[in-house]
């Protein structure tokens, strides 16, 4: 019986840390996924790098390890405690699709693209000794019985949210979007009754208070199914959170069903209230329509409560700009909203716009030593990046702080509960991650190439 570990890197530790950042910790949907499609005859194990100690002693034949940009050096890391014991190691995960290449220099094999399809035959050929070094998907839709086995989650300190998986990947083409840029700008999804049957099982295990999240990029890629999805998920009585893009709001029927099936909040990526940031991004979706204020006001007068998300560093940006937007969200009664600055993920239009400009500080961000989290990694127009960097934290701070939650707290309504448990969390988290470095501090060893 063949024995696979899969592993969850953590963002990083600081020197003398034995976790990593115990931030919003929820349950990893890809091992479910992976699980699910892993043959019976495995011995199957899981490690959330985030919440515990990662047994590299323990015998193990083979180990998979889902990368994303930010945990990369991590997971390079723990590829190479386990190479150097002579385990190999297979890699997937959206860094493996934007970056094979670099992925490859650290594992026995890479796959790209959804796991799902290529996990059972990669398990297959290195039972036979014939492990490729590249798994790609044949494409095309979800599989009719793509599932998700959530067992060996089992027993781990995650957040009492579901996630529930309606589609993958986004049509839209921003500029840095690194889902777009993994996906091609398509969007895979699930048959409504499988989805809605997962739901339906949620409730009935005795779940019915855990929230939902439903983790697709933007549910509203299809709005027609989206409408479909959500007529069946009313009668459930459900709670949910979703990300959408902004054309569900100017469609009164979507939005009605949006507030009708369990909606607790929606993010949506605004992003800049600049027409010509938008255009700059290839957004031109925020323009349609009236603009983001009517949107706005739309997603009011239905009372779908918002988690607005706005990015800084575009070339039309300047000062002034994170301020007017905080009041904006503000009044209108965000229940959330987000202040990023731009991150160049590597392979996407944005990144390689930075590169041709001459305007990236860090070629291989996720991998530097001296960089850490929040730090800006490419030059602004207007602004230096420690500006932007301090922009973004000021605004978070105006955001959360008490005039501010107290203001948009008149818009919660009956959901009063729920709008202080949300904003206190945030507020308390204000700058935790900021400045965390990126993979273990204390692991002095080099990194262990492939031969």
């Amino acid at each position: 019986m063949p024995r696979v570990t899969l592993i969850h890197p953590c963002l990083g530790r600081r020197a003398g840390e034995r976790r990593g950042l115990r931030t919003w910790q929820m349950q990893p949907l890809w091992v479910a996924a992976l699980a699910a499609s892993t043959p019976r005859e495995v011995e199957l194990r899981f490690y959330d790098d985030r919440l515990e100690k990662i047994p590299f002693d323990e015998p193990t034949d083979l180990v998979g390890i889902s990368v994303e940009t930010y945990t990369a050096r991590r997971a390079y890391q723990i590829a190479s405690e386990y190479r150097r014991r002579g385990v190999p190691v297979a890699m997937g995960g959206i860094h493996a699709t934007l970056c094979p290449t670099e992925v490859a220099e650290y594992a026995e094999c890479v796959v790209t693209g959804e796991a799902e399809q290529t996990w059972p035959r990669l398990v297959d050929d290195f039972r036979h000794g014939r492990l490729e070094r590249f798994y790609r998907p044949n494409g095309g839709a979800f599989p009719t019985g793509w599932r998700y086995d959530r067992s060996v989650l089992h027993g781990k300190r995650y957040l009492p949210i579901k996630l529930i998986e309606f589609g993958r990947g986004c049509r839209l083409t921003c500029e840095f979007c690194a889902v777009q840029t993994a996906f091609h700008s398509t969007y895979l999804q699930r048959p409504v009754d499988y989805v809605i049957a997962e739901v339906a099982a949620t409730a009935a295990n005795g779940d019915r208070a855990k929230l939902i999240f439903f983790v697709d990029d933007n549910l509203a890629c299809e709005a027609g199914r989206l409408k479909e999805f959500l007529r069946a998920l009313i009668p459930l009585r459900v709670r949910w959170v979703g990300q959408a893009g902004i054309n569900v709001a100017h469609d009164p029927e979507l939005l009605d069903l949006i507030v009708r099936s369990g909606c607790r909040c929606l993010l949506i990526g605004f992003e800049s209230l600049q027409p010509a940031n938008l255009r700059e991004m290839g957004k031109p979706i925020n323009e349609a329509h009236g603009g983001i204020e009517r949107a706005v006001g739309e997603l009011r007068r239905f009372r779908v409560p918002v988690y607005g998300t706005f990015v800084f560093g575009c070339d039309a940006d300047t000062p002034d700009d994170f301020q007017s937007t905080v009041e904006f969200s503000v009044a209108h009664g965000f229940l959330l909203a987000a202040f990023a600055h731009l991150m160049p993920f590597p392979g996407t239009p944005l990144y390689l716009r930075l590169a041709r400009e001459c305007r990236l500080l860090h070629e291989s961000w996720w991998l530097d030593p001296q960089y850490a989290y929040n730090t800006v990694a490419f030059q602004p127009r207007h602004l230096s990046p420690q500006e932007l960097r301090r922009h973004c934290l000021a605004a978070r701070r105006e955001f959360f702080s008490w005039p501010s939650m107290l203001r948009r707290s008149l818009a919660a309504g009956p959901q009063q509960r729920n709008f202080w448990t949300v904003n206190l969390l945030h507020r308390v988290e204000l700058g935790l991650r900021d400045g965390h470095p990126l993979g273990d501090q204390t692991w002095t060893r080099p990194l262990l190439r492939a031969q």
